[in-house]
């Protein structure tokens, strides 16, 4: 029976499932869904199917810091300013997702963060489509509709709101784990567009597209959007002095959606002249910011973000709360030069950026303040990670 390359699973055949023994031998390179089809074919028989060994993914990807060119990265919006691009980097705060199979058609997805659990099965996996949930999870598993049963739990490194772009590095690593599970179905060239196309469906607006491309590659990024499509520069620039100098606090305010991208993508559409010069303003922004940082110039940087941060204010009035407006003061007092609000603001965090040597003075100011955190974090060098134990 060629049992030692039949490790991980063995069957108990009665005399009217022998021909099924070409999917007992496939369990070995197939995994998951031969195991499916071979209980599917012997329904209806004796047969017993045990699998001794489980599979178990683990992935994660990193959240971002979003330095400039926010909301410009909505399709179609960028196709009416050539030259549009978002300015990042990756954190190695992560977004986590769990899978380890069953041999039952049980699914169970479970959210640490929000402490919700809820299964179904095989069968029902249909009805993912429109369970309100844990959202994300389930079109993810009903978009990509395994055949084996399996248990998800996904988490996060960081603050609920915090506009660092936690959902979408969830959403990546989610992703990840779940085209392993399926056997690699899809090259991880398409994993932006099916994370993006599947949290607009949860959202119900368009989603902006620099957040995913962070979350798969890490470290710094320059995001291209042009009319032949997407494309992301890898910024060669000290992470060193990005992470000496950039302090990141939490608010204590989850964020509630300062800038509202819905109302401002209708605005754009309908053709309002001022909001098409603020947008023009956020492609200047994110082009000085890469220059500055490609050349390693910091005063260039603290510009670049003073310069920014009065139109961001402008586009949407609520993206600070009179709390982060305190923070934002208190920091500049300690030694910070530049100030940006993370995401879509209204809370959330902040990142600051600190003159030399006085990153610690200026976190310590903001730690003193009620309700405030600050980050402990690094520059993530790597992305999407997903490993098979």
């Amino acid at each position: 029976m060629r049992a030692k390359e039949n490790e991980k699973c063995f069957a108990i055949l009665d005399l009217r499932a022998q021909v099924l023994c070409s999917f007992y031998f496939d369990l070995h390179s197939n995994g998951p869904r031969a195991g499916a089809a071979l209980r599917h074919h012997v329904k209806g028989t004796k047969a017993k199917i045990v699998l001794s060994q489980k599979m178990i993914i683990e992935s994660s990807a990193p959240t971002r810091v979003d330095l400039a060119g926010g909301t410009i990265d909505i399709w179609p919006l960028y196709l009416f300013h050539p030259g549009a691009t978002t300015v990042n980097f990756a954190l190695s705060l992560r977004a986590h997702c769990r899978i380890e199979t069953r041999d039952d058609d049980r699914i169970i997805l479970e959210s640490r963060d929000l402490k919700v659990r809820f299964e179904t099965t095989l069968g029902r996996i249909d009805e993912l489509l429109h369970e309100e949930r844990l959202e994300l999870l389930s079109k993810l598993v009903h978009f990509f509709k395994p055949t084996a049963g399996f248990h998800l739990t996904a988490f996060s490194e960081v603050p609920a709101g915090a506009g660092l772009a936690g959902s979408s590095a969830l959403d990546i690593a989610c992703v990840g784990a779940l085209n392993r599970l399926v056997g690699n179905r899809y090259d991880q060239k398409k994993f932006v567009i099916v994370a993006a196309n599947v949290e607009t469906a949860v959202i119900k607006v368009p989603a902006g597209f620099q957040d995913y491309y962070s979350a798969l590659y890490g470290s710094v990024s320059c995001v291209h959007f042009r009319a032949d499509g997407i494309e992301r520069e890898a910024l060669n620039v000290n992470v060193d002095e990005i992470e000496r100098r950039v302090a990141i606090c939490y608010t204590g305010e989850p964020r509630l959606s300062g800038i509202n991208n819905w109302e401002i993508f209708k605005r754009h559409i309908d053709g309002d002249r001022e909001l098409f010069q603020m947008f023009e303003g956020i492609r200047d922004s994110a082009s000085r910011m890469r220059e500055a940082l490609l050349a390693n110039d910091w005063e260039r940087v603290a510009a670049s973000m003073r310069l920014a941060y009065p139109n961001r204010k402008k586009l949407a009035p609520t993206i600070t709360t009179p709390q982060m407006d305190l923070l934002v003061d208190k920091a500049m007092a300690h030694g910070a030069v530049g100030a940006k609000v993370c995401g879509a603001g209204g809370g959330g965090c902040i990142a600051f950026l600190c003159t030399e040597g006085r990153k610690t003075d200026v976190e310590r100011a903001l730690a003193a303040e009620e309700g405030a955190r600050v980050l402990d974090w690094k520059v993530a060098r790597e992305g999407l990670v997903v490993t098979e134990i």
